[in-house]
């Protein structure tokens, strides 16, 4: 029976990231994947997803200036195949030369692994045929799936998740999306973008994006009203079924009053689950937590050897989270002792109109936490970069500690080009350090990291603009005890 060092199962971003980093130690490793390397984060997840995203903002752009433009919807299926293949063809060819060069220490074997005990692996082939492996560790890595509904019937051609969306061959005149979180948010941005679908959005709270701050929900839900989506807010699903090739939904309402509707497709975005049932976890002890999924302390399960990455564990179902996941459980298998993974600065960004990135702590979270702070907020309209592209929607706002050290808690940054403010500010809340330096920094001009810059010279008095002139452009505000008060400086 072939022994390895480690035995990764599952080949998407996380299983992916922690072989590659085992081999870094000089380990003997072994990547287990049942069906295709790269998994849902290149074929029904954040590639495609985000492939489709740029090809609707670069539409929406165009129609600026061209207002009866339109894209031919099969082209942008081309465009979404070819990211893929790209992807797919780099991951592969990589594991394969991999193989020939380094046969001794790295081997891919495709098919679905199961556990027998808590060091031995099956791998059912696609033949039927039954493969047993070793392994001192083993790291669980196979990722997660939409989560359906009991008592709507996908069928993933007119109800569909976002593994359906590849199954659409034209743009469908309607659509409605159930889920106003951030996957909900990007796909109906995404089909509102195109101009060629009527969305409609089934939010049961009072906004969308319930977890991030109100000002960050009001500016995305007024632009996707502004591309033409209704948003149902308050409204709680009562049915939704396929009635004559269409969908037919009804919702109902805190008044206890219903309207029903009907549109082409329906779209369900209500959160994912991990893939385990397979696993046979059972046969080991894994113990799982109240969410179904494994159980894990610093990545490493109650079974010694056995460790989990990625959204078997849904800490936070990101790319770049299960990645760090991976490649941190792996140094803590055969690396130097590591200070625990923190969850507190993740930069993460939402893929909506206008763009949205974030790290650290919200406004809310803060407010219920009952942590006071201090907050600046500059408005887009500031930055010369996006007067000249014409993008003025949207915001900075950063949030720091309310005394005189003002470290980092949180940024938003809200518009064109959000992504690329918001690391500077991330190493700052990483390394613990304060903002003067990044403020006095000779940042590039014109460029949209210069309103990061902007907010930092407002907290320590020293801005361009003043906030007693341009109020409704440039605010700062000290929360203490659920109270914000307003202030022309915050030193």
């Amino acid at each position: 029976m072939e022994h390895y060092d480690l035995i990764v199962i599952g080949g998407g971003p996380s299983g992916y990231a922690g072989a590659m980093r085992a081999l870094d130690f000089k380990k003997k490793v072994l990547l287990i994947e049942k069906k295709r390397i790269g998994g849902a984060g290149v074929y029904d997840g954040v590639l495609t997803s985000k492939t489709l995203w740029e090809l609707s903002q670069k539409v929406s752009s165009i129609r600026e200036m061209i207002p009866n433009y339109h894209v031919d919807y099969q082209d942008m299926v081309n465009t979404v195949n070819e990211a893929v293949f790209e992807r797919k063809t780099q991951m592969t060819v990589h594991l394969n030369l991999l193989q020939k060069q380094q046969p001794d220490r790295f081997c891919y074997e495709k098919g679905l692994a199961s556990f027998v005990d808590k060091n031995t692996i099956s791998i059912m082939k696609e033949d039927g045929n039954v493969k047993l492996v070793q392994g001192d560790n083993i790291l669980i890595a196979t990722g997660s799936r939409p989560r359906y509904l009991p008592h709507i019937a996908i069928d993933e051609q007119i109800i569909m998740t976002s593994d359906g969306i590849k199954n659409l061959k034209e743009l469908p005149k309607s659509l409605v999306v159930l889920g106003a979180g951030v996957i909900g948010c990007e796909f109906a941005t995404i089909f509102a973008g195109l101009a060629k679908t009527k969305v409609y959005l089934i939010d049961k709270a009072d906004r969308i994006l319930p977890f991030e701050d109100e000002d960050v929900a009001e500016v995305v839900s007024d632009s996707l009203v502004k591309h033409g989506a209704t948003i149902h807010h308050g409204a709680n699903l009562k049915r939704m079924e396929i009635k004559d090739g269409k969908v037919e939904y009804e919702l109902i309402y805190a008044d206890n009053s219903t309207e029903t509707f009907t549109v082409d497709k329906a779209l369900i975005s209500v959160g994912r689950v991990p893939n385990i049932e397979s696993l046979g976890l059972e046969k080991v002890g894994v113990k799982l937590n109240e969410r179904h999924s494994i159980w894990d302390d610093d990545t490493q399960t109650n079974i010694s050897n056995i460790y989990a990455a990625g959204d078997v564990t849904t800490e936070m179902a990101l790319v770049n989270v299960g990645e760090r996941e991976a490649r941190h459980a792996v140094v803590r298998m055969f690396g130097p002792t590591v200070k625990p993974l923190s969850y507190q600065n993740i930069s993460t960004i939402m893929f909506l109109n206008p763009e949205v990135a974030s790290v650290g702590m919200s406004e809310q979270d803060l407010n219920k936490k009952g942590i006071a702070h201090r907050v600046v907020k500059l408005d887009y309209s500031t930055n010369a970069r996006a007067i000249a592209m014409r993008k003025t929607k949207g915001f900075f706002k950063i949030i720091v500690t309310n005394d005189h050290g003002m470290r980092i808690l949180g940024m938003r940054a809200v518009g064109e080009h959000a992504s690329s403010a918001i690391q500077a500010v991330a190493y700052l809340i990483h390394t613990n350090q304060g903002i003067r330096e990044l403020a006095d920094m000779m940042h590039p001009h014109p460029s949209i990291i210069e309103g990061v810059q902007e907010c930092l010279r407002m907290l320590l008095g020293k801005s361009i603009y003043k906030s007693s002139i341009f109020k409704d452009k440039l605010k700062c505000y000290i929360c203490e005890n659920g109270v914000c008060t307003p202030v022309e400086s915050l030193v």
